[in-house]
């Protein structure tokens, strides 16, 4: 299962970490790890193409991305993925779980 822990300070978006696999399909056929990878990694780099304002880290079934200034953009940009993450969710409840943490 995909694990998407949410770190927020007064619903500001801090941190993003993305861990595991989705054990949807084997690997390299696996929709739902494809589906959570292009998410993560597009809205990293329209952030970092706009404002250079976070930072990330990634290996192998992880994504850690961490916000280095708060920004407007940032904010819109990673609020939007956590949406289009969670509708993955509900979609595939058994592959992916999307968690807030404050």
């Amino acid at each position: 299962m995909v694990k998407v822990t949410i770190n927020k300070t007064e619903g500001i978006i801090e941190e993003i970490t993305i861990a595991g696999h989705a054990g949807y399909a084997a690997k390299g056929e696996d929709i739902v790890c494809a589906a959570v990878s292009s998410i993560a990694i597009t809205s990293v780099n329209d952030i970092n193409a706009l404002d250079d304002s976070v930072n990330y880290v990634e290996n192998d079934g992880y994504l850690k991305i961490t916000v280095k200034k708060d920004t407007e953009i940032n904010q819109k940009i990673l609020n939007n993925m956590v949406v289009t993450l969670q509708e993955l969710e509900s979609q595939y409840p058994k592959n992916i779980l999307v968690r807030n943490e404050e």
